[in-house]
Parts: C-alpha cells; sequence; structure tokens
C-alpha cells in the first residue's frame, strides 16, 4: 500500500492518499480544494491514476476539491447518502465496501458531528473524518450535530474495532499525526477512561465554540462537490 498524510495548515485539515502498488489505482479522503495541484504533481510523481475522492461528511471548514479533481482526471467523488450533497458520483450507505485495487474499504455511518459522516475501515486503520479526533471529538452545535448520537457512533462503531486500529483523523490542532482505538478509549479527553453517555452531552453542552470561520463559503460550495455555481 502507499500512503501518504497531507496537511492543509490554513485549515488543519487532515487529507490521505491511498494507493495500490499492484493496479497503481488511488483514492483521496478529504481533499482541499488548494491542494488540487499539489495532489495532482504526487499522484504523477508516484505514478497513480485517482479513482475516488472519498468524504467523510459535508465539511464547514475548508471547501472540497473532490469536484475538480473529478473534471480534471475524472475520478468519482463518494459521500454518504445523508450528507447533503446529491452532486457526488456515489453515495454510500452504512456497510459498503468500495475497492481501490486489492485495497478494500468500509464504510461506517458515524454520524453526531452531522448527518452524513461516515468512517473509512481498512484492515489496520480507520480514517475518521470529525467524528473521532486524537484526544477529542467533533462538534455536535450545527449542522445537524446531535451529541447522544456521536457517543452512540463512537462507542458502537469504533470502540469495537480492535485495540490495535490506527486512527487517523480528519484533523488536529496540536500536531498529533495518528493514534490507537486503544488509546482513545483510555485517553480521549471527552470520550475516554468509562465517560458516559449523559456526561459527554454535557461536556459538549459547555463547549461554547466559535462560529466556523469558512462555514458560509464551505457549505454551500461542499454541496456542490466543491463547484459552486457560478463555476
Amino acid at each position: 500500500m502507499i500512503f501518504r498524510q497531507l496537511f492543509d495548515p490554513e485549515t488543519s485539515t487532515y487529507s490521505y492518499l491511498i494507493g495500490c502498488e499492484s493496479s497503481r489505482r488511488a483514492c483521496l479522503i478529504d481533499s482541499v480544494a488548494s491542494e488540487v495541484d499539489h495532489y495532482i504533481d504526487l499522484l504523477q510523481a508516484l505514478d497513480l491514476r485517482l479513482i475516488y475522492t472519498f468524504e467523510t461528511h459535508v465539511h464547514a471548514d475548508h471547501i472540497t476539491g473532490a469536484g475538480i479533481l473529478r473534471q480534471r482526471l475524472g475520478s468519482k467523488a463518494v459521500v454518504h447518502r445523508d450528507a447533503g450533497a446529491m452532486c457526488a458520483d456515489i453515495l454510500v450507505t452504512d456497510g459498503v465496501l468500495l475497492q481501490v485495487g486489492k485495497l478494500e474499504f468500509e464504510i461506517r455511518h458515524t454520524p453526531g458531528h452531522t448527518n452524513g459522516c461516515v468512517s473509512y475501515v481498512m484492515s489496520d486503520r480507520v480514517f475518521t473524518g470529525d467524528a473521532l479526533l486524537i484526544g477529542g471529538s467533533g462538534r455536535t452545535d450545527f449542522q445537524q450535530g446531535d451529541a447522544g448520537q456521536l457517543y452512540d457512533s463512537i462507542t458502537q462503531k469504533l470502540f469495537t474495532l480492535p485495540p490495535d486500529t490506527l486512527v487517523y483523523p480528519g484533523h488536529d490542532y496540536q500536531g498529533n499525526t495518528v493514534s490507537t482505538i486503544k488509546q482513545e478509549i483510555a485517553k480521549n479527553s471527552r470520550l475516554g477512561n468509562g465517560i458516559s453517555r449523559d456526561q459527554f452531552i454535557a461536556i459538549m453542552q459547555d463547549l461554547k465554540l466559535a462560529y466556523p470561520k469558512f462555514i458560509d463559503q464551505a457549505l454551500p460550495a461542499n454541496q456542490s462537490c466543491g463547484l459552486l455555481p457560478h463555476n
């Protein structure tokens, strides 16, 4: 497997390029529009063909590169059917399996941050988007957020994975790059060490977070796969 963890410093977004060594097919998870030229250069350098752009949800903090990459490379955009992005080529549901060459991805519906959040599970790792973060979780105070639902998603769909499963989140603001399910169960400040559902809901209600900086531009763009109507 070819694997690259990519970082957009403006929005602290992690994107992931994953390629099959034998077929040279690849996917990008949570691409960022401003990084498209970099992705294309990297794909060419690694001799990879982009097949899919996977979205973990409709983002409020950055604009996806899915639509531009579809125009330039012919890749297919993948989102959950409840995400509100009918522009996508493939609308997935819980339990769907997607193949990229010899690599397999299982879709796990993990709503709570938004209705359409999914995590992408491979044999040894999971890409959790804004559901489970390293030492934390996604916010639940806008965009169909539901703290109780997020707690259920994480504890029932992610914490049930093997303990040594690698956790790759959609964001990190402290320079962390990877965790494990075992580490998050034990040490996550919002959900770990036996924190109850009611305690988690209370924690999330008390966060009082600032309004997302890019939400007014990002949401309408991402509902069109990153391509605004005038584009």
